[in-house]
């Protein structure tokens, strides 16, 4: 099987064959466990147990932390399991319930677990909800295991099993809150659910359908990838965890990618990190041109051999960038899953209907300038639609990413995700 290597957090193109290469690994910062004996009750103790139980999940993994505990869920219901995280407050019971839904190629603790100290997760906590994290199932999967059948349908029958399951049990009010590709999933699943209980969807750094030029050129990004899938495509591998490795672990090394100025000389791996982070919409590949400028905001001037060059990141450190990334388990993205977000994008509902009038919820939607960009036109179909409780931000001077890892996110983002 041809395996193409992506720099993608929810849907990106090819930047060489070599980001893929074997990388070294850094440590994964933990919260402290709880004790092996006589473990303390606390209020997080019965919705961990009740979800485990609505889901039928192994025995959870717990560990603990300054008034929260951390589980971890696997659901052993395919061949392929499905990954649950749950987040929930040590001192009070939860008012509520936020299901957080990762972009393509990450998962919960990579996307919104991240940093360990001060995350969304923690945040939402704080706001007095029950986190529960639905990572992809391919998170999991080995690269034998993904097929052509994990688009997006599959994706949201997953997470639509989770939460009907765990509504029945606990019954409480829920938010649907989702990051690239899990927001295009969090507004797919409002978009059907009739459940009293969802009262907000907040979708972060995404579009609908395009309209004018990109409307065109996600229609051809689509059939771009329709392309690989006849081939026998059927996924590709973000490649971001060996990129920021060895950014990290050997910056001034040199990267087997070309500077664009100077074809003859190479990236250092700390260079090609910044550019690729900063700039990836100037990368080659179908799906780059997505992004108004990249992953991350940062800045990048080439100088006249590549240790002259000069980069940084303006929001999220590549530190930051370093502890999600090796978070990650398979990386993998199905070629599926960005079709039929290309259809999206493009209108296309023959290849995948959506139903834009169909969300009734309330809907916060947030985007990054310098990432999906001011593209309202989803939040405008859903306005048309009959709901008038929508919202449309955009966040000035932050990349794709920064939303969920900016080190100043809670007062530039989180506080708009929680009116």
């Amino acid at each position: 099987m041809d395996r193409r290597t992506l720099l993608t957090a929810g849907a990106a193109g090819a930047l060489a064959g070599a980001l893929s290469a074997a990388t070294a690994t850094t440590a994964h910062a933990t919260p402290r466990s709880a004790p092996p004996a006589a473990p303390r009750a606390t209020a997080a103790d019965d919705p961990v147990r009740r979800v485990a139980h609505a889901l039928d999940s192994d025995p959870p993994q717990v560990s603990y932390g300054d008034g929260w505990a951390h589980a971890r869920l696997t659901l052993h219901d395919a061949p392929v399991p499905l990954g649950i995280d749950v987040v929930a407050d040590t001192l009070r019971p939860p008012r509520g319930i936020a299901y957080l839904l990762p972009g393509g190629g990450l998962n919960f603790a990579a996307d919104f677990f991240t940093p360990r100290a001060r995350n969304l997760a923690h945040h939402l906590r704080a706001q007095g909800l029950l986190v529960i994290g639905i990572s992809p199932r391919e998170d999991l999967a080995e690269p034998a295991d993904l097929t052509a059948a994990r688009g997006q349908a599959a994706h949201k029958a997953d997470a639509a099993k989770v939460i009907a399951a765990v509504d029945r049990v606990l019954g409480l009010p829920y938010q649907l809150v989702g990051h690239s590709a899990g927001a295009a999933l969090a507004l797919d699943l409002a978009s059907t659910d009739r459940s009293p209980r969802l009262h907000r969807v907040v979708p972060i750094d995404t579009t609908g359908p395009y309209t004018g030029e990109q409307r065109v050129r996600a229609a051809q990004m689509q059939a771009a990838i329709q392309g690989q899938l006849d081939a026998g495509v059927l996924y590709g591998d973000t490649g971001l965890k060996g990129l920021v490795a060895r950014a990290l672990t050997d910056p001034d090394g040199a990267s087997p990618v070309p500077r664009p100025v100077d074809p003859a000389t190479r990236f250092t791996n700390a260079g090609l990190a910044h550019f690729a982070l900063s700039r990836t919409s100037s990368l080659p590949g179908h799906t780059n041109w997505i992004y108004r400028q990249g992953y991350s905001a940062g800045t990048f001037a080439f100088g006249a051999t590549p240790l002259d060059d000069r980069f940084s990141l303006t929001h999220t450190p590549l530190a930051t960038w370093g502890e999600a990334t090796q978070a990650l388990g398979s990386g993998l993205v199905p070629n599926a899953l960005l079709r039929d977000l290309a259809a999206i994008w493009a209108g296309d509902t023959a290849t995948y209907p959506f139903d834009w009038s169909g969300i009734r919820a309330e809907v916060v939607w947030v985007n990054a300038a310098l990432g999906r960009g001011d593209e309202p036109n989803g939040a405008d179909l859903i306005r048309a639609g009959g709901n008038p409780h929508v919202t449309f931000r955009v966040v000035p001077g932050y990349g794709h990413a920064d939303p969920v890892w900016s080190g100043t996110a809670d007062r530039d983002v989180w506080r708009f995700l929680t009116p």
